[in-house]
């Protein structure tokens, strides 16, 4: 067993970027940090056979990354003509207005403040851009607006923040919501039960083969961390900057702001539950 398949969703080997699956390409954005990991996966999407592409998070405001994102669909022989966003967060939207500037293209959304033009994204929605069929499944938690796309020809679902390629998400409270996102991954474990998903196409990181796995991880952690905060509260850690300090004490201290917004998520569906 290698090592990168005993870690949780068996995270794919090699370098981030390029082909992931026969309808998902992945470009690489040049913004890596504690929070982007390797940077900000931006997917190019499209069925082999068609001419026309839909672009999944543009990511930063970096015109040459933009740039990048065209001429890959160029030289695959491939338009972009829609461009989607998993959420608002800077990292992945950033430079959504720019890019349909570049590419003449709508921006599709479930926020109304980041579309270009009248449509946006919702459940039950399908996206048949080229023959292509991408499933919007609304994953709320990290953030309020957060989506993925179940892509079924390729048994994928590419997650922005919801599930990453390493390590786990932040829930970026108030705006994310722990009840919230233990829902959506379950709808995203239902998924991987019921219709087959077996590749994650994260927002960050390198592409999962084993989805289940992965949002099997991320419940059991979640489960752990909240009955870890719940503990910390019960021995006397009240202020949220306590408890991070007690409960990720083996964490990088350049993530504690992040852990924060989780903690506050944490407690605040403690409180909701009666749990403290």
């Amino acid at each position: 067993m290698t090592y990168a398949a005993a870690l949780p969703g068996q995270p794919r080997g090699g370098g981030i970027g390029g082909r992931a699956t026969e309808r998902a390409l992945c470009v690489l954005a040049p913004n890596p940090s504690p929070m982007t990991l390797d940077g900000t996966n931006t997917w190019l999407v499209s069925e082999p056979d068609s001419d026309l592409a839909v672009v999944i998070d543009p990511g930063p405001l970096d015109d040459a990354h933009l740039k990048e994102v065209v001429a890959t669909a160029e030289r695959a022989g491939k338009r972009v003509a829609l461009t989607l966003l998993t959420h608002g967060h800077p990292d992945h939207a950033e430079g959504a207005a720019r890019f349909a500037e570049l590419t003449r293209t709508r921006v599709r959304a479930l926020d109304p403040a980041l579309r270009l033009g009248d449509e946006g994204l919702g459940a039950g929605d399908v996206i048949t851009t080229g023959g292509l069929e991408l499933r919007v499944v609304p994953t709320p938690g990290h953030t309020a607006d957060s989506l993925s796309f179940h892509l079924p020809a390729d048994a994928a679902v590419l997650t922005g923040d919801t599930v990453l390629g390493r390590g786990t998400t932040v829930v970026a409270h108030p705006d994310g919501r722990l009840g919230d996102y233990l829902d959506s991954l379950r709808r995203l474990r239902s998924l991987t039960v019921d219709d087959g998903v077996s590749t994650v196409l994260p927002g960050h990181g390198p592409v999962l083969n084993d989805a289940r796995g992965a949002v099997e991880y991320y419940l059991a952690h979640r489960a752990n961390r909240l009955a870890q905060v719940e503990t910390a509260v019960e021995s006397g850690y009240r202020t949220p900057a306590e408890v991070v300090a007690h409960v990720y004490a083996d964490v990088d201290r350049s993530l504690w702001p992040a852990a924060e917004l989780s903690v506050r998520a944490q407690l605040d569906y403690l409180g909701e539950h009666g749990l403290i």
